[in-house]
């Protein structure tokens, strides 16, 4: 009885002291963040601690519904790294669609025993134990050892051991499934985005040459007709042609902002002939839409440092932006005021509004509020965008308040000076 106790004793420290050098493994594997080596370390922890000859991770492989060996020992891992395991004819492959660990201590005798690959790598397995490797439920693998030294058996106390390590290589593997999807969106994203550069490129360059003989034969045809009714269509080939003009220098103006090729040419500007100047250009079109059209109020002497023509093209895309959304009897109303450090530009109109959801995204390029099967309102979705990137680039920015079926309010600030653009360039960047 006291040679028991003894033996009861040197098995529970050794098994003590295996615990705590596997809760050592687990500290140093977790700041580990490479898959690979990590799971090498694991696989040579596993065979140490298991007492056994070799240890190896399987990994499912979804294309070709079979398992895959992620790791072995490095002498058979050319052997193995191109074998298929299939799940109806292989312990791992039970263990896996089960999610139930396995020893066999006569694994030759079990037709589960996939025999192939002893073949590639010249060894027998005598023994094994396998265990489901579990992340959240969902099984993302297999970890086994194989051959217990001195032809001893597997215990339980293995595969309690094998599963804590199992479950360290289910969380690194699941992280590098996130890495690997995370990796794939951004590079489609980035060849997505190379596309929409390329179409931008050659809607605005290639289509530039026929829509001058366009807006040039139809010119003519305008001042040498002479019935109404010729002069009407004349008239209306003009006015689409203008509008294809319009958006062609849209994608010019995207093309050159996203290439870094917009550059700024700072001078005085008088924000208040500008200011003006721009909703004159406007009039005709608002009386055609039957919208009030007017400048609310406009201080004398708005001066600025900056680049007139661009500030011009920010604040035509959003007048523009406000009479496309708006509605017969609609308004839109213009206001320029000096405050502290800023010129302040508001264009209000009481159109159809932003849903919350949607006001930040109206910013990028492209964005809809509306589908293109429910679409009402003319526009490529890039004036906003547009306007955005020229007010920053002067150190400002554009605001947006809005309720849905109520109408919009778009607030222009614009520092004074570049020393003030430079600090609010470092103000919005902590915002």
């Amino acid at each position: 009885m006291k040679n028991d106790i003894t033996a009861t004793i040197i098995h529970s420290t050794n098994y003590t002291r295996r615990l705590e050098y596997l809760l050592e493994i687990c500290r140093n594997l977790s700041a580990n963040l490479e898959l690979e080596p990590l799971l090498y370390a694991l696989i040579e922890s596993a065979s140490e601690l298991t007492q056994s000859e070799s240890s190896s991770i399987l990994v499912f492989d979804k294309d070709n519904q079979q398992l895959r060996f992620a790791a072995a020992p490095f002498y058979q891992m050319e052997s193995l790294a191109t074998l298929g395991v299939p799940l109806d004819r292989s312990v791992a492959g039970w263990v896996y669609t089960n999610c139930q660990p396995v020893i066999l201590h006569e694994a030759e005798k079990d037709n589960r025993l996939f025999q192939v690959a002893d073949r590639e790598t010249s060894g027998k397995t005598t023994s094994i134990i396998a265990v489901p490797m579990v992340y959240r439920g969902q099984t993302v693998g297999v970890m086994e050892a194989i051959n217990k030294h001195n032809g001893g058996r597997f215990i339980e106390e293995d595969v309690s051991i094998l599963e804590t390590l199992a479950s360290q290589a289910a969380i690194a593997i699941h992280n590098q499934v996130l890495l690997d999807d995370k990796e794939a969106a951004f590079h489609k994203a980035m060849e997505l985005d190379r596309m929409k550069g390329d179409f931008i490129a050659i809607a605005s360059h290639e289509l530039r040459t026929p829509l001058g003989l366009i807006l040039g034969h139809a010119s003519f045809l305008y001042e040498t007709v002479e019935s109404d009714e010729q002069k009407n269509w004349a008239d209306t080939i003009l006015r689409s042609a203008m509008r294809l003009k319009e958006i062609i220098e849209d994608f010019s103006d995207v093309e050159k902002l996203e290439n870094g090729l917009t550059r700024l040419r700072r001078g005085q500007v008088q924000l208040s002939l500008l200011v003006q100047d721009t909703v004159d250009a406007f009039t005709d079109i608002a009386k055609d839409q039957k919208i009030f059209l007017n400048i609310e109020s406009l201080e004398e002497n708005l001066q600025i440092d900056g680049d007139t023509e661009k500030i011009a093209i920010a604040l035509r895309n959003l007048i523009e932006n406000a009479l496309y959304f708006n509605k017969p009897g609609g308004r839109v109303q213009i206001k320029a005021e000096r405050i502290p450090g800023y010129i302040r530009i508001g264009v209000a109109d009481n159109g159809i509004g932003i849903a919350a959801a949607d006001q930040q995204k109206v910013f990028q390029r492209f964005y809809q509020v509306e589908t293109h099967l429910t679409r009402h309102h003319n526009g490529m979705g890039l004036g906003l965008s547009i306007a955005k990137d020229l007010i920053e680039m002067h150190g400002g920015r554009i605001t947006l308040q809005s309720q849905l079926d109520r109408g919009s309010i778009f607030t222009i600030l614009l520092p004074l000076s570049s020393a003030q653009a430079d600090a609010a360039n470092r103000v919005f960047m902590m915002e």
